[in-house]
């Protein structure tokens, strides 16, 4: 039997301030989206923000319900506007952010596992990695270059065949 290690790199910003002047912009965008995600139940509001290949900026919040298994998370909001508004283009960008009500927002977040899926579809699809700011309010900011290092293992369309 062989060991195996799965590792990725990736950037950590101390702040917004050691970002480009592109990735800062589309950060405080969604920084400034999270005060109109729908999250009364969880109270944990959060954004996410594309940057496209067609030079489009789209949005998506969470959206919450009472039914909890019928909300959808921000992430999930915005690939669903994407594929609607301009299917199959290429996401260059995607910022992520969070705001709890009750809470800090000091340390990058990452997708949950549904999300990171349904990001890893897209990425598949269009044959084009997507890069993503993973940040809160202030404090560290994690860029990742490509989906697929957030999902080892991923299971995809060619498992299907």
């Amino acid at each position: 039997m062989e060991h195996a290690t799965h590792q990725f790199s990736y950037l950590v910003a101390k702040d917004i301030s050691e970002l480009s002047q592109s990735d800062s912009e589309l950060l405080v965008r969604a920084i400034a989206l999270t005060k109109i995600a729908y999250a009364p139940y969880s109270k944990f509001q959060v954004a996410s923000v594309a940057r496209l290949a067609n030079g489009k900026i789209v949005e998506g919040t969470n959206q919450e319900n009472a039914s909890y298994p019928v909300g959808i998370c921000a992430e999930r909001a915005l690939l669903g506007s994407i594929g609607t508004l301009f299917p199959n283009e290429i996401i260059e960008t995607i910022a992520i952010t969070y705001q709890p009500s009750n809470g800090k927002s000091d340390r990058p977040i990452s997708p949950c596992g549904m999300c990171r899926q349904a990001l890893y579809e897209y990425e598949t699809r269009v044959n084009h990695s997507i890069r993503l700011i993973l940040a809160g309010k202030e404090g560290n900011i994690f860029i990742v270059n490509t989906v697929k290092d957030l999902l080892p293992f991923s299971f995809g369309s060619e498992d299907l065949q």
